[in-house]
Parts: structure tokens; C-alpha cells; sequence
């Protein structure tokens, strides 16, 4: 009896140990994503020593409950482990509580608005009313987007810990239209939308748009997203852009003191 009990405890002292190993691994995944930003399952392989067909074992089991996401290829944390902001705002949750901003940044300009969030080194836009013209600009959800290229990502990169713009600075940029900023350039910009609160850009990530975005700030200065408002540049000329700027700054202080103080919506028209 002594002998059998000794087999059996040794046998519960093997199966913890295998699953301590295998939990372990799964958080150094986990931990690659999020330490990478955005991470494709064969440079988790190579960073970790660990065979392809494990990697996406445990990748498989981490979306399934929603601790990581894939888009493109790319591997992000998912909407469970994202603070929003330190009020716990999940992206669901900011959505909602965005949408009749966005509404009404269109409604204001004739133009398409977006609500956009960094991941990591990357940005998602997560939702947008899409203008009422033929003629327009419009983006797909959920793709991952460079921080240095268009002004939604740009205002965020700005925002974003040093050691995210260092990342970024330190990338070589991509030339994606005739018109995206060189990295000589992005971080003088970087501290100009610090300073004046807002940022435009034009052709910079789709040819011939013209943006207008402004920050979203929780508890702590923390900025959460950014409201844009974008159409095509010959309907969106220095008049507009006053006008836009004017409308989206008033939409996202509003939304930042919702985020900041959970009260209720303060949307209608922005004052004059």
C-alpha cells in the first residue's frame, strides 16, 4: 500500500510538473506577443526554440479565449488583455460609447469618421461612419496599420511610450504613396501634435485623402484612441479643415471627459 501511494504521488508530481512546463510555454507566447506588438507565429518560433506546430498550438488555444487575435498573418493581444484604460473601458465598450461621437463628426462635415486604437507598434481602426457621398474615403477595419503613416496612427504614435517610438523611429520607414512622411521628418511632427493638440495629413497611407485627427485621453493623460474625420482632397480644402478640426477637437474632449469622469453622453452639435 505504502508503494502505491508513493507511485501515485509521484505520478501527480509529474503530471504538475508537465503542466507547469506547458502552461509556461504558453505564457512565453503570450509574452512574445505582447512584448513585439505585432508578431508573425514563425518569429515566435525562432525567438522561443520552439517547433512551428507548437507555437500554433498554444496560438490556437490563446484565440480561442480571446488572449490574442491574428490579422494578416500577424499575431496581436486580444481584446481581454487590452486596458483600454485604467477605468477597465474594453474596445467593446469604447465603441459604444464612441459611436454617436463618430455620427456626429460626420453628420458635421459630409466626410468619413474612424475611432482608432494602437496595438503594440501597429494601429487597428475599429470602426467608421462612412460618408454619404459616391466619392469617399474608407478603410478596413481591423487591419493593422503603420503608427508613422496617416495622421489617426500618427496621433497615437505620438502619445505612445518612448520606447514605442524609439521602436518606430528605429524601423525603416515604408514608402507607401508619394506622400508619406520620411522618418527625418516624423518626429518633429510627433512633438508638434503634442504641442497643438491635433494633426493632418494628406496622401500619406491612401492617395489623395485628406485627414484631420485628434487624440482620446482617459485617467491619467492616457490616450486610448483617436476620433479622424477623412475625405478626398479636392472636397476637403482649408476651409473644411478649420471647420473639421474645430468639430472632431470638440467631439474628442467630450468623449475624454465621458472616459474620465463615466458620465453621461454630452454629444449635439459642437459649440461655436
Amino acid at each position: 500500500m505504502e508503494t502505491a501511494v508513493t507511485r501515485q504521488g509521484t505520478a501527480n508530481r509529474t503530471e504538475t510538473g508537465s503542466a507547469d512546463s506547458s502552461f509556461e510555454r504558453g505564457l512565453r507566447v503570450l509574452s512574445s506577443i505582447a512584448d513585439n506588438g505585432s508578431i508573425r507565429a514563425g518569429s515566435i518560433a525562432e525567438e522561443l526554440g520552439l517547433p512551428l506546430s507548437t507555437v500554433y498550438r498554444y496560438l490556437r488555444t490563446l484565440r480561442e479565449y480571446e488572449l490574442v487575435e491574428e490579422h494578416g498573418g500577424f499575431y496581436v493581444t486580444g481584446w481581454r488583455l487590452s486596458e483600454i484604460s485604467r477605468h477597465d473601458v474594453s474596445r467593446t465598450r469604447l465603441l459604444e460609447l464612441g459611436y454617436a461621437f463618430m455620427q456626429e463628426i460626420s453628420a458635421a462635415t459630409g466626410e468619413t469618421s474612424t475611432l482608432t486604437v494602437r496595438v503594440g507598434t501597429n494601429a487597428v481602426c475599429l470602426r467608421q461612419v462612412e460618408s454619404p457621398n459616391e466619392e469617399r474615403v474608407a478603410f478596413r477595419l481591423d487591419q493593422l496599420l503603420p503608427l508613422y503613416a496617416g495622421v489617426a496612427q500618427r496621433v497615437l504614435l505620438a502619445h505612445a511610450p518612448q520606447s514605442v517610438i524609439d521602436h518606430v523611429l528605429a524601423e525603416r520607414v515604408r514608402t507607401l504613396t508619394e506622400r508619406t512622411l520620411p522618418a527625418s521628418t516624423l518626429a518633429g511632427e510627433l512633438v508638434r501634435i503634442r504641442q497643438e493638440g491635433w494633426g493632418v495629413s494628406r496622401g500619406e497611407y491612401i492617395a489623395n485623402a485628406l485627414a484631420v485627427s485628434v487624440p482620446v485621453f482617459a485617467t491619467g493623460n492616457e490616450v486610448v484612441c483617436s476620433l479622424t474625420v477623412a475625405g478626398p482632397q479636392q472636397r476637403c480644402g482649408p476651409n473644411w479643415i478649420a471647420e473639421a478640426r474645430r468639430v472632431v477637437v470638440s467631439a474628442a474632449d467630450r468623449f475624454s471627459r465621458l472616459l474620465q469622469t463615466g458620465g453621461e453622453f454630452q454629444t449635439g452639435a459642437p459649440p461655436a
